[in-house]
């Protein structure tokens, strides 16, 4: 079973493992979503991510079809037993409106459609999906604040945010007593990801650009492309030449060589896969670090869950990181 952690005092304690629901409602349907949603509770997992635009870049699909798809799995299921995380602020890819929302009136209407989708009355983690540095970060915590006294979001977070954003945020909200963001949402795995691809992508910083002191100071980490959706794993069974298009466009690279083979020798000693080792770097870090793990089969949860019964040591992950 999953073990549980505090994010925060007022929100009850999360799995080790958040699952991360982008394609529900899409690609995976309502009965392969129900069975993974349900695989995730027997394993002892509370703690649901979504967004108010996944789905959204699929034409047939209704607006916010992650979302609906969880919604309708919660509907059997007791809500306070749920850790629900949701996003808002992202572009309007309906319409494919490249516009940045991140103001207090698009995140006011992105939060409203995100309840009704999710046929809830509150969010326990409300997200800013990205970051608008044109808008000062106090008025953006403002607003979030006055969704939090209205009952309507529990907590919030940052999602692509940069640290200097980051702590823009803390000193306003330590300025008026509040605690403000309570947790993070970068872009972090083991796997280097090269740069330029993964920002035309859309990825937002990558942990290894300056987020460690924010997260050495409190900060927890809730990070997205923890598996690197499952690269070291692809690239030992098949080579790189073997490997989809736009996973080699992101991945390949020296760094990513040499920690194929560290992490080759970790998960050997272990005695796991390459994909548990690979999780556990991050699910052993020395401050609070909560994945989004991703799957398509309940064996897959499974797999992602013994992660977290291997603790690496501070040596193990000097060697992967350093490799």
């Amino acid at each position: 079973m999953l073990e549980r952690v505090a994010l925060h005092s007022a929100l009850p304690a999360v799995s080790r493992l958040c699952l991360g629901t982008n394609m529900f409602g899409t690609a995976v349907d309502q009965v392969r979503a129900n069975a993974l949603l349900d695989a995730f509770a027997a394993l002892g997992g509370n703690f649901i991510d979504t967004a108010r635009s996944y789905g959204d870049w699929i034409p047939d699909a209704p607006k916010g079809a992650s979302e609906r798809a969880v919604g309708a799995w919660m509907k059997g299921r007791r809500r306070q037993d749920i850790v629900l995380a949701t996003k808002g602020g992202f572009f309007d890819l309906k319409v494919m409106d490249y516009r940045k929302r991140v103001n207090p009136e698009d995140i006011a209407s992105d939060l409203a459609e995100s309840l009704e989708h999710l046929q809830t009355d509150y969010i326990d983690l409300y997200w800013l999906h990205t970051d608008d540095d044109t808008q000062p970060a106090g008025a953006l915590v403002d607003a979030l604040i006055e969704h939090q006294q209205a009952g309507r979001i529990r907590q919030f977070g940052a999602s692509n945010w940069s640290p200097a954003r980051l702590e823009e945020a803390r000193a306003y909200a330590q300025a008026i007593g509040h605690d403000g963001f309570i947790a993070c949402q970068p872009f972090w795995g083991l796997a280097v990801p090269n740069r330029e691809v993964a920002a035309v992508s859309g990825y937002g910083p990558y942990y290894e650009d300056g987020f460690q002191p924010v997260h050495a100071a409190g900060l927890a980490m809730v990070p997205y492309s923890g598996q690197s959706r499952g690269f070291f794993t692809k690239l030992a069974a098949s080579g790189e030449q073997g490997l989809p298009d736009d996973l080699k466009a992101m991945y390949v690279n020296e760094a990513n060589r040499h920690r194929l083979a560290a992490l080759t020798r970790v998960a050997e000693i272990h005695g796991v896969g390459l994909n548990t080792a690979a999780l556990a770097y991050l699910t052993s870090q020395p401050h609070l670090t909560v994945p989004i793990i991703g799957a398509s089969k309940p064996e897959q949860l499974a797999e992602s869950a013994r992660a977290t019964a291997l603790t690496l040591s501070a040596a193990e992950l000097a060697a992967l990181a350093t490799a």
